[in-house]
């Protein structure tokens, strides 16, 4: 099963759509590694900053983080403000646990910055534990923001000729969601535009497109003149349905001039043949006068599904919805009739538009066929694949695998013969399949692995 949609305007439009998806995200992926990098930059120059002037104002404000009071810990726009103890404090000892985890990248990252701003560093490390675990800090956390950062980076540091260990502690600001929400409604805005756009386009294209296209299958099924078709859309488009008017126009007239034509050949030749099956009334003969009277009638039918041939698709009648098990019974039924063994087999109902009175003569056509070479038919209706089926099976010689398009060609036979009892005129599976393809379908003949012959009409439901 196809999926996605078939028309020119879905799949132009799920293509810019898909392209710009595409592009959105390695957008935003670039964008958002982008802020992340900027805000990581500012966030580790700030520990920097903590630590160069950290030392310097030690004297001044220094105390026990877990000694200060709770409502120093307060929440600012874009972060949480921290007690200027807790902040920056010295010791003689390595304050962080021996089993702490490390973050080397940013050691290496902060380790450059304070050497580009004149510090020997002979000792740095970091590492990123819950600010909630800090003494002093957890009771103080829970009664803040759900947004305000969770995370604390604990700096150590020592200068090169120094036994002291500054000490920087920062809360890890949490992700910037404003970068998402920016890239979606910027997505949200470009898919508003652009396919608005596209769509207004692409519909002044497609809409004369659809038109056109179903006033050519309309034609290509009953051959009938229409009225032009209005030209609109774009210049090249209003070229087509210019060319496609100018061209529906010559063909409609040749098939009026063939149809002229075929009415005075039919009339010319039918005349004398009457004229012929008259006097041979004078001939004495039985025999010869039966003879004389059996080729008149060959050739009359001869003529007849010549004419029938030429005239299929020129309905002027439009297609009705008929269900087809009530179809074949009628044609089996004028079989019975006449006492020929013809069975009929239907799997429930079944409709679908079809030309009626064409649709049953390629239909007697394929039982006649099935009668001339095995003696009996089986007549069955089902449906298959989104397909109207109409079979008939045989018990006959088949036909040869390389021989079975040919029979489907004008004035070819299954043997010699020119015996209409037996050869017929060869134009009997001809119009079968003219009949098909009126319908949308197809005439296929197939060798049963049983032996014989199967000959299905299968119409589109």
């Amino acid at each position: 099963m196809r999926l996605g949609p078939r028309s020119l305007l879905g799949q132009v439009m799920l293509a810019l759509a898909a392209a710009l998806l595409i592009a959105q995200a390695i957008s935003a992926g670039m964008l958002y590694r982008a802020a992340n990098e900027r805000r990581e930059l500012a966030f580790m120059n700030a520990a920097a900053f903590q630590l160069l002037t950290g030392a310097r104002n030690s004297n001044q404000h220094h105390r026990r983080a877990h000694m200060l009071p709770r409502h120093r810990l307060r929440a600012e726009e874009g972060g949480l403000r921290l007690p200027h103890g807790f902040r920056y404090s010295e010791t003689a000892a390595f304050p962080l646990p021996a089993d702490a985890p490390r973050d080397e990248r940013r050691e290496s990252v902060l380790a450059n910055l304070l050497e580009a701003r004149g510090m020997a560093v002979e000792s740095l490390a970091i590492t990123v534990r819950p600010l909630a675990s800090e003494p002093g800090i957890g009771r103080a956390l829970a009664h803040t923001r759900p947004r305000l950062p969770r995370d604390l980076m604990v700096v150590a540091l020592r200068q090169q000729g120094s036994d002291v260990w500054q000490v920087a502690r920062l809360p890890v600001p949490p992700p910037d969601r404003g970068v998402v929400r920016t890239l979606a409604l910027q997505t949200a805005i470009l898919f508003a535009v652009l396919v608005g756009l596209l769509y207004v386009v692409l519909r002044r294209i497609t809409r004369p497109l659809h038109a056109l296209a179903e006033r050519t299958r309309r034609f290509a099924g009953s051959g009938s003149a229409e009225p032009p078709l209005p030209a609109s859309g774009p210049d090249d488009v209003r070229k087509l349905i210019e060319a496609h008017n100018a061209m529906q126009a010559r063909i409609v007239t040749m098939l009026d001039e063939k149809d002229v034509m075929l009415g005075a050949i039919g009339h010319d030749l039918k005349t004398p043949l009457a004229a012929l099956r008259v006097r041979i009334e004078s001939v004495e003969d039985d025999a010869s006068r039966a003879r004389m009277a059996a080729s008149i009638e060959d050739i009359t039918q001869t003529l007849d599904e010549i004419l029938a041939l030429a005239r299929i698709g020129r309905n002027g009648t439009s297609a009705e919805r008929t269900e087809l098990g009530a179809l074949a019974a009628s044609v089996v039924e004028e079989f019975e009739d006449m006492g020929r063994p013809v069975t009929l087999a239907t799997r429930g109902r079944l409709a679908a538009p079809v030309h009626l009175t064409w649709l049953k003569r390629g239909l007697r056509n394929l039982i006649t066929n099935a009668l001339r070479y095995a003696g009996t038919a089986r007549v069955e209706v089902l449906h298959a694949d989104g397909m109207a089926i109409l079979r008939v099976d045989d018990d006959g010689p088949g036909i040869p695998a390389d021989r079975i398009d040919a029979m489907l060609e004008p004035f070819t036979r299954g043997e010699a013969s020119r015996n209409r009892d037996t050869g017929g005129a060869g134009l009997g599976l001809t119009l079968a399949r003219a009949v098909a393809e009126q319908h949308g379908g197809t005439l296929v003949l197939a060798n049963r692995p049983e032996g014989g012959l199967r000959a299905e009409f299968r119409i589109p439901l």
